[in-house]
């Protein structure tokens, strides 16, 4: 046995119904209609000779030989470019695809340019068998399905139908699952023109997402009927158009006969009760035009790529929620974060609100740094600030950041509580209480003691994500928090002061607490009124 270290294949034609993967050796390989070609591909769009694969490693390059129809890279004409892994080429109208694939092993009596089909439920071979390959056969029905038995009929459409689902459920982005689903609508039926339109929530009307022609050219500018969509959409049910410009039930619109539209069909994409959107075929030349096979065909056709469509919304909807939920996880407790993923609603709107807000500081936080190890710092930091954030969180209060030794929380943002201003003086003796517990813990272990003041305001802010998408940082803005820092800094070590506005919406004074003169900070011109907490007494019952 052989093996092939950096093993590497083409794939033609990928995602459609005759996909297959070739063995891509070192060295030259050629693709064209004769069968002097390594891989030989009967489509009238290729010429003779049409291009070269040169292989080295792991570098591969695509040459023109001088063909009819050319070579496309990104719909770009090339007499000679270097293909990337994952690049798609295209040699007159067939696709291929540059993929790895991982390490195989193959007999030496087998070449590897050898034709490998990918394993699907049907072979090259049975899919020639339901599929005609060529078009115009002046037929009534739009479908290339040979057989003309009517029993043998259904089964070929139940079998292609199938295969339809299977490769519409692969994996992948949303933008890709749409240009599958219009490859094989060309593939399976004799259209001129495709279009997938889609509802745009945030102003609820279609909007085209992918549309082509049957060339593979993608169109300028719009080419279907609005009046047919919206027909669709909103009657929710599919609609044949055998000649669209006499059909009452588009009231002689403009746009058929502006558009060139002879016949068309247009189905919903509606996997459950909800119209996701529409998907659009027409004909410019087609004498017969469309007939009822066509479009249950079509239907049924739309309900499968509905299904995949509607399953690619959720796995990209359930990828977002956890990439916010990640996120909010340094922010929010697990209540706050169940009624956020409840709301289903984007990065948070600011709003203006009243909180509470706590700000707690460690005492001499400077000196102590200064006589320790960096390394004996981040570990003490590291025990203490997840005690403290739990307690925040016990408290249903949103941890809004840490400033170096410094912490900040509020009560009230995103949502709010009749107590919030109890929850946040409870957060703070129990803060007290941990750091008791702590030093008690570090005094046995021969590490240095903390301490810390914390500081009380309320007042009104705006909350929400401050700064951009890509970075989610919830904050509070306002005097408010800006006044809860210089109410920390009077506190003195251990202690906990708060303003006469939290003093006036705490209501369970389960604490004693002591008035302070008149204080004044920087940046308010009038004096504070303070209280300072005396979380070691209890207030008597």
């Amino acid at each position: 046995m052989l093996t092939s270290p950096a093993h590497m294949q083409l794939i033609m034609n990928p995602g459609l119904l005759d996909e297959q993967a070739f063995e891509l050796p070192e060295g030259p390989v050629t693709i064209g209609r004769t069968e002097e070609s390594t891989i030989c591909v009967l489509h009238k769009s290729l010429s003779r000779r049409h291009a070269r694969l040169e292989r080295e490693g792991e570098r591969v390059t695509l040459f023109d030989m001088n063909s009819k129809n050319g070579t496309f890279i990104n719909e770009i004409r090339v007499e000679r470019q270097e293909l990337r892994v994952g690049e798609v080429f295209r040699c007159g109208e067939v696709r291929f695809k540059l993929v790895p694939t991982s390490v195989r092993e193959f007999p030496v009596d087998v070449a590897p340019t050898q034709v490998q089909p990918l394993q699907t439920r049907f072979s090259p071979s049975s899919m020639d068998e339901l599929l005609e390959r060529t078009s115009g056969r002046g037929e009534t029905s739009a479908l290339k399905v040979r057989s003309a038995n009517s029993e043998s009929r259904a089964n070929d459409k139940l079998q292609v139908l199938l295969k339809v689902s299977e490769l519409l459920s692969s994996p992948g982005s949303i933008e890709s699952l749409l240009e599958r689903t219009l490859d094989l609508v060309f593939q399976i039926m004799e259209v001129d023109r495709a279009a997938i339109l889609l509802v745009d929530p945030s102003t609820g009307k279609l909007s085209p997402r992918v549309a082509r022609f049957s060339s593979g050219e993608s169109p300028s500018g719009s080419f279907y009927s609005q009046n047919i969509v919206d027909y669709v959409r909103t009657q929710s049910v599919a609609a044949l158009f055998s000649d669209a410009r006499v059909d009452p039930r588009l009231d002689d619109a403009a746009s058929v006969v502006l558009q060139s539209i002879r016949a068309s069909m247009c189905a919903p994409l509606k996997p459950r009760d909800e119209v996701l959107g529409v998907l659009y075929v027409d004909n410019l030349t087609r004498p017969n035009g469309f007939g009822q096979e066509d479009l249950e065909f079509l239907t049924a056709f739309a309900n499968q790529a509905a299904i995949a469509l509607d399953n690619s919304l959720l796995s990209q909807r359930i990828e977002e929620e956890a990439v916010l939920r990640n996120a909010y996880l340094r922010f929010f407790p697990p209540a706050t974060l169940k009624k956020l993923q409840m709301a289903r609603g984007g990065p948070l709107e600011t709003i203006e609100t009243e909180v509470t807000v706590l700000f707690s500081d460690i005492s001499g936080f400077t000196a102590l740094s200064s006589a320790l190890e960096p390394r004996q710092v981040v570990d003490l930091l590291n025990d203490y600030f997840p005690v403290m954030a739990e307690i925040v969180f016990k408290y249903e209060g949103t941890l809004e950041k840490y400033i170096g030794d410094a912490l900040m929380a509020v009560w009230g943002a995103p949502f709010s509580h009749p107590d919030d201003a109890d929850r946040a003086v409870r957060a703070a003796v129990e803060m007290q209480q941990a750091l008791a517990a702590l030093n008690a813990r570090w005094r046995t272990q021969g590490r240095p003691e903390l301490q810390i003041h914390v500081g009380l305001n309320t007042g009104r802010v705006a909350a929400g994500n401050i700064g951009s998408e890509q970075y989610l940082q919830y904050a509070t803005i306002g005097d408010a928090t800006n006044v809860a820092s210089r109410v920390c800094s009077v506190a003195g070590d251990g202690e906990i002061c708060m303003t006469d506005t939290t003093f006036a919406l705490w209501r369970e004074r389960a604490w004693h607490t002591s008035p302070l003169p008149p204080t004044r900070v920087k940046g308010k011109q009038e004096a504070l009124n303070l209280y300072r907490l005396e979380w070691r007494e209890p207030a008597s019952k």
